[in-house]
Parts: structure tokens; C-alpha cells; sequence
């Protein structure tokens, strides 16, 4: 064998030995054999590289002098590198587990593992309730009377609240609750939000974080007894107390205080708090019969032992209780929804409100840390997809009846592109709120996940609804009974704002909770490096960091070689017609992989406060979950043909962002130098995605402006009124009669020679019957076409010395 033929065979080797992830033993062993072949080729002149060679080797391979030699000083070097956590933030880094997200963090995710997992259904009982009483719910529900009439929801929808228990979604049926899986609250929650965002975020807030779920994970048995079955009635309406003046997304700084004493409940001494707090946002506190509040619990006296500062605490204080104070109601952008301010000045409260009791004293953040894990991804992700979908169904429908230049506007490339963003996000926003539901009803509690979807729900909720006021022009933005956009426009921020802002879990959370939850080496590096026995430490640290090094120089190598065979060797699931997005986003999830490595290593801890880097690797793991849920979405509902560009769209979109993403990480590296080497390792042969096409484009919009069973799939799930007097179901029925008018307006135009406007419609429908170009029945589908479309288009009036709506 000739040395560059040897050469070549060894570079093969090398690169298929770290694709596969071969151990380490495995990898020395096949080196030694090429040193044997090396030695027949030119005997003699490998001596030193044996020597060498064996030498190293050695040294990797007993473990005992490799952890004293190699991983004790790196793991000094280790500790000192490592980012300081607060306690706050150590147990949001505990919280939940993790899914998907750490598949995609490998690497080397396993597709045919999300495949394999069951396809998120609704059960027959929940499907009946969103049939019967939620359908019932929203027809109770006027937007308008809410928001601008009654600043309330109506008495009668309040009842039905409390009939359906429409607040005990989440509470066990043994305590009188609906018990409904996570995808079951979700779609409640959807379809109710599409009919009235206020009344949306009502029934959310009593089944997201809040008493409820506390009492469900950690409330004592009497607690659950006494205020589950009330709360799933409605005798008793929640609301939990955490955001202060001067702590919002800095929780660890919480002003508000209890201190541990002693004092008078129902006539006796008891051990107790004297709570002092002050907090604003409220949702449904000016409404509450019972108040959930966090707070920091001190005992100076040591009535409880030899520790004064104890933590955070949570309470559940009756609203009746003296002292306790709610404030004016906040007004948040017009939305109608219950939200103010509580406050208290040594508010003395016996130790049996403690939510656990005093088990659970100091260990606040952690409860909330973990009943967020979960229902983030669950209340506003659910919000944001309404958004998209009544967007998606309205925009859609209107851009086909309103006219200009004698044409539908749909037909315009600039609205067609509004509308394909529209469709696109909606489809991807849904794919995923599908997706981690499923994956909660699994058991999991994704916390990076829930931060994922959060963020990109509220935000893709920013666009379309954007994009639809936009296309909406005039029509959106004059307000009034008809105008089933602006009320959810005003209200974007709101979900942008709550629940960890767009900000903060963008550029810290999400990457950065991800990059040690999800890695599959880097948690056990960091619990090695803070482990006090040190021997064990440097074990464990030996044991992952070997593991580690192998998991980047696969990565670096799938990366690389994935970028020169345009992903070709990427494994897919067998059969699918989709191969071509697997194998892509396999390629994409190991140059994300290979760049966090190197990053975390270059910057450590520093990497804390480089938030814009932090945030676009975000960018990226949040595309990497996306698309797969998009994958699977359409996997899921068999692959429909009709479907297939909004999958393209979708997916074409996510993987042109993160390369963007990825751009901007490699021109703005630290080292400026690295940036450019790390470049030609992940994108070799230079930019490897475009933007979706404009005929790409096309296709998408064009499923919105006609009904189909894919525009009827991408809205589902939300209140459609089959009543032409309602809003909603004018430009539904408008949308049908328009298509149907259609070809007999072309009919008409050929048969008298001349260009139909609405505005001479009538006579010329007129002419059409007395030439005989048109029947009677045909004229009246023409009639009914005009009528329906000047309803739709219209927008409300008001009289000069009335008042003018807000």
C-alpha cells in the first residue's frame, strides 16, 4: 500500500471511528493495528512514533494515572471557570427534566424515538366537553360587551365557569376536578381564547402555576380537602401573588417578608407569621376568595431552630383575612381580564397556611420552579396559537372577499407574502403546542422546552397578528362589535410580557438553562466540580469528560462532513418522504452541538453575560424543536398531501434562521480568528440554505383564501359561530359565497362586455337577467355574495356625541 493511499485509509478510518462515537479502547486499539501496517510499509522508521503512541495511550487508558495526570488538574482549572449560580437560579436549573431537547443537544438525535411516541390525542371526554360546555362557554362570550361595555366578563359566562368548572381542569376527579390531560387544559384554553382573549386568560390562570397546582404537588392532605373541591367549583376563585415593585424577573430579591412568631387564630395562641408584601400583576386578584402569595420567610427569635433566614415561602391566605388589602384593578391594555394589586402590613397567619406546612418552609422557589416546568408550555402557548389560527382563517377569508384594482387583495404578492408568514408560523406554533402537551402526558416536565415554546408562541403571535392588521388595513383598526382582530393586537404585549419575559428567556433561559440541563455531559461535569468529596469528583469528572471530548470530536466531524455531502450520510427514518428535513436537522444538531462545546469552553462562565451569544444559540435550539415538531405534526396526521407546504414553509423557514442564527454567533465570536475556523467547519461549502421560495410562498397562501381540508386543519381547534350575525361567521359565510359568485360574475362580464364593480353590481345584475346571460338562481347567488361581502368589510360607526370606545 502506497503512503497516501495509507494516508487516505487512515483518514476514513479516523472520521467513520468518530461518527460512530467508537469508545475509546476501541480507537487505540484500531490505531495500533495501523501502526502495524504502517511498520510493513516503511519498516523501522515508526519506532518513535510507538513509542509515542503506546505512551499516550497509557496513560488514557489507566484510569488511575489518567485522573492524576490529566482530569485532577483540568478539574481545577474547571471549578474556576464554572458561572456562579445564585440559589434562586440553581433551582430553576433543577427544575423539570428534560425530552427532545436533550436528544437534539446530543448531536445525534434519534428520530425514530420521537416517532415512535404516540400521536397526542384528546380523550373521548375531553373532545365532548370542547364540544358541549366550551362551545356553550364561548357563545355566552360577547368580546366587545366584555371589553368595552362591562370591563367583565358577563354574569351568566361567570356561571358557566363555575358550572363546568371550567377552574378544576387540572384538579383530580377525586377532589371533584375535570382532570384533564395537559393537551385536554390546552385546547380548552385555545378555543376559548379564540373567542375572547379575557375570557381566555381567566379560566387559564386557575389551571396554570398558581394555589391549585401547589396544593395538587405539595399541599397537605387537609389542604387538598378543604380547597381543591372548591376551587374546582369555583366557591372559592385563586390567585397567586409573586411579582413585587422592585422583583419581577429577580425573584431572590423579593422585598416582601414573613416573620415567624407568635400570635392569635380563632381565639387561641398559635405558632404563626406576621406577613408584610406588596405585589402588582395580579391576574383575578380583585375577584379572589383566596390569595397565594411568595414571600421571604425569616425567624429571628430561632422559634424554629438555629436559622434565621429561611427562603422563600408560599401561602394560601383567605382574602377575607384583616389586613389583607386588594388594591384598584390594573388596566392591562384593555383587555378585560381581572388583574390588580394586593398588599398587607403584618398580616398574621397561623403555620397550617403554609402551602405543605411547615415542611416546606424556604422551599418556595423550588415548588414554583417546578409546577412552571410545565404549565408554561401549556396556557400562553395555547393563547398564541389561537391567535394564529383565527388569524390564519379571518385574514385568509377577507383577503379573498375585499377587493382593490378590481381583484381580490390575496391576489397582491405583497399580501400574499403576509399571508404565508400567517400560515407558516401558525402551522409550526401549533405543531409545537401539540408536540409538548403530548410530551407533558408522557410524564415529562420540559422546563427548556416550556421556555422554548413560550418565546416562540407569544412572538409568532406578534407577527401574525401583525401581519394581519396589516392586510386587515382600515378594517382592523377601527374598533367596535366588528372587529374580531384589534382587541388581541392590543393585548400581544401582555403574553410577551408575563411568565418570564420575551427578553430574559430568549437571551438567558433558554440556552442557557439548556446548555447543562440538556447537554449530556456538561450537568455531570459541574455536579463532579461541586462535589466535597473530592476523590469521588474527580472520578465522576474523569468519567464525563473523557465522554465529553469524544461527544465534540464526533460532532465536529458530523458537522463537517455533513456540510461537504450536503447531510447525505445523516441517517433518516425509513419510508419518508420527509428524509430530506431529517437528515438536515441532524446535520444542524450537531454544528449546534460542536459550537456550544466550543463556545462553553472559550468563554465559561463568561458566557453568562454574553447574552446576545446566549440568545442566538437559543435561536437555534428553538428551531431544532420547531421543526421536529413540525416533522412529527405532519408524520403524525399521515402525512397529507395538501399539507405539505406549509411543512416546507415551515421547515425551510426554521433552517434558514438558524443559519442566521448561526452567522451572527461565528461573526460576533470572541475570538475573531475561531470564528472564521469554526466557519469552515460547520458551513465548508459555504451558505447551504436559502429562504423559503416566493412559489413556495405561493402555495401556502393560497390555502387560506379558499376552503380546504388543510385551512380547515391548520384552524382547528378554534370557535367558529355557524351564525352570518356574528363577526367570525359573516366572513366565513362571506368567503363561501364569494367563490361561489365567481364564475358567474366572469359569466356575466363576457356576456355584457364590461368590468362588474360592487358599486354597480345591482344594475348590471339587473341587465344580466333581462339579456339572459344569467338566471334568476344565479342572480341571487350574486346578490347574496354583494350582501355578505359589504357586511364583512364594513367597520362599526359611532354617533358624533357618543362615546368613543377605548
Amino acid at each position: 500500500m502506497s503512503v497516501p493511499v495509507f494516508v487516505l485509509v487512515l483518514l476514513i478510518i479516523t472520521l467513520a471511528l468518530a461518527w460512530f462515537r467508537a469508545r475509546l479502547g476501541v480507537q487505540i486499539g484500531v490505531y495500533f493495528g495501523f501502526l502495524g501496517l504502517a511498520e510493513s510499509i516503511g519498516p523501522g522508521i515508526w519506532n518513535w512514533v510507538w513509542i509515542l503512541f503506546a505512551v499516550v495511550s497509557v496513560v488514557l487508558l489507566v484510569r488511575p494515572l489518567r485522573r492524576a495526570l490529566m482530569s485532577k488538574p483540568l478539574l481545577g482549572w474547571f471549578r474556576t471557570v464554572l458561572p456562579p449560580l445564585s440559589p434562586t437560579e440553581q433551582i430553576a436549573l433543577n427544575a423539570g427534566n428534560t425530552w427532545w431537547d436533550a436528544d437534539l443537544f446530543s448531536g445525534r438525535p434519534d428520530w425514530s424515538k420521537l416517532l415512535a411516541n404516540p400521536a397526542p390525542q384528546l380523550s373521548p371526554e375531553e373532545q365532548a366537553f370542547l364540544d358541549g360546555p366550551v362551545e356553550e362557554f364561548c357563545r355566552s362570550l360577547d368580546d366587545w360587551r366584555i371589553t368595552d361595555e362591562l370591563n367583565d366578563l358577563p354574569p351568566e359566562s361567570w356561571a358557566l365557569i363555575r358550572k363546568h368548572k371550567l377552574f378544576g381542569m387540572i384538579i383530580p376527579k377525586e377532589y371533584g376536578g375535570l382532570e384533564f390531560s395537559a393537551l385536554g387544559n390546552s385546547s380548552v384554553v385555545m378555543k376559548i381564547a379564540s373567542r375572547s382573549l379575557s375570557a381566555g386568560v381567566t379560566v387559564m390562570v386557575p389551571n396554570s402555576l398558581g394555589p391549585g397546582e401547589l396544593l395538587m404537588h405539595y399541599g397537605t392532605d387537609a389542604q387538598k380537602r378543604h380547597y381543591l373541591p372548591r376551587l374546582a367549583t369555583g366557591e372559592e376563585i385563586p390567585c397567586f401573588a409573586l411579582t413585587s415593585p422592585w422583583a419581577g424577573s429577580d425573584a431572590g430579591a423579593l422585598p416582601d417578608v414573613g416573620i415567624i412568631c407568635k400570635g392569635m387564630h380563632e381565639g387561641r395562641e398559635v405558632l404563626g407569621m406576621r406577613v408584610t408584601w406588596d405585589k402588582r400583576y395580579i391576574t383575578l386578584a380583585p375577584v379572589a376568595t383566596v390569595l397565594g402569595l411568595a414571600f421571604k420567610a425569616y425567624d429571628p427569635d430561632q422559634l424554629l431552630g438555629d436559622t434565621e433566614d429561611l427562603g422563600i415561602t408560599c401561602a394560601l391566605i383567605p382574602t377575607d383575612t384583616p389586613g389583607v388589602e386588594i388594591g384598584q384593578r390594573h388596566a392591562p391594555l384593555n383587555a378585560s381580564f381581572m388583574n390588580g394589586p394586593t398588599r398587607g402590613k403584618d398580616v398574621f397567619i397561623p403555620m397550617d397556611w403554609l402551602i405543605g406546612g411547615t415542611e416546606y418552609i424556604g422551599k418556595g422557589w423550588m415548588m414554583l420552579m417546578n409546577c412552571l416546568s410545565a404549565g408554561r408550555a401549556i396556557s400562553l402557548p395555547a393563547l398564541g396559537t389561537s391567535s394564529g389560527k383565527m388569524a390564519s382563517r379571518m385574514t385568509g377569508a377577507y383577503a379573498r372577499v375585499r377587493r382593490q384594482f378590481r381583484v381580490p387583495i390575496g391576489a397582491f404578492e405583497g399580501v400574499e407574502e403576509a399571508l404565508t408568514r400567517i400560515a407558516g408560523y401558525t402551522y409550526r406554533m401549533d405543531a409545537a403546542r401539540v408536540m409538548t402537551a403530548g410530551a407533558i402526558d408522557l410524564g415529562n416536565k420540559p422546563s427548556v422546552l416550556s421556555a422554548i415554546l413560550k418565546y416562540h408562541n407569544t412572538e409568532g403571535m406578534r407577527q401574525v397578528v401583525g401581519d394581519a392588521m396589516d392586510v386587515h388595513g382600515g378594517r382592523g383598526v377601527i374598533m367596535g362589535p366588528a372587529n374580531y382582530l384589534a382587541r388581541n393586537y392590543q393585548a400581544v404585549p401582555i403574553s410577551i410580557t408575563v411568565e418570564g419575559a420575551n427578553i430574559l428567556t430568549r437571551s438567558m433561559i433558554i440556552f442557557g438553562q439548556g446548555a447543562i440541563r440538556c447537554h449530556p455531559y456538561l450537568l455531570r461535569e459541574v455536579e463532579a466540580a461541586s462535589n466535597p468529596d473530592r476523590d469521588q469528583g474527580v472520578r465522576d469528572f474523569d468519567d464525563a469528560l473523557f465522554a465529553h471530548i469524544g461527544h465534540v470530536i464526533s460532532n465536529k466531524v458530523r458537522a463537517f462532513v455533513g456540510g461537504l455531502t450536503g447531510a447525505r450520510l445523516f441517517s433518516r427514518p425509513t419510508g419518508r418522504r420527509t428524509g430530506y428535513y431529517f437528515r438536515q436537522l441532524s446535520r444542524m444538531s450537531a454544528a449546534f452541538a460542536f459550537l456550544a462545546d466550543v463556545t462553553l469552553a472559550l468563554l465559561g462562565g463568561e458566557l453568562k453575560r454574553r447574552e446576545k451569544l446566549s440568545a442566538r444559540f437559543g435561536d437555534v435550539l428553538s428551531h431544532l424543536y420547531l421543526s421536529s415538531a413540525a416533522l412529527k405534526r405532519f408524520e403524525d396526521q399521515g402525512r397529507p398531501s395538501e399539507d405539505r407546504p406549509l411543512l416546507d414553509w415551515a421547515l425551510r423557514d426554521s433552517l434558514f434562521k438558524m443559519q442566521l442564527a448561526i452567522e451572527d454567533i461565528l461573526r460576533n465570536f470572541p475570538v475573531r480568528w475561531l470564528g472564521v475556523a469554526l466557519r469552515l467547519v460547520v458551513f465548508p461549502l459555504g451558505r447551504p440554505y436559502a429562504p423559503p421560495s416566493d412559489r413556495l410562498g405561493h402555495a401556502v397562501a393560497r390555502l387560506l383564501l379558499e376552503p380546504s381540508l388543510a385551512r380547515d386543519r391548520l384552524t382547528a381547534g378554534v370557535y367558529l359561530p355557524d351564525d352570518a350575525g356574528d363577526p367570525v361567521g359573516l366572513m366565513d359565510a362571506a368567503l363561501v359565497a364569494v367563490i361561489a359568485a365567481e364564475p358567474i360574475e366572469r359569466k356575466l362580464e363576457k356576456g355584457l362586455k364590461v368590468r362588474l364593480h360592487p358599486a354597480t353590481m345591482e344594475p348590471e345584475i339587473e341587465r344580466g337577467l333581462g339579456a339572459g346571460v344569467i338566471d334568476a338562481d344565479e342572480a341571487a347567488v350574486l346578490r347574496e355574495a354583494l350582501a355578505l361581502t359589504t357586511r364583512a368589510i364594513a367597520v362599526d360607526e359611532f354617533g358624533e356625541t357618543g362615546r368613543i370606545p377605548v
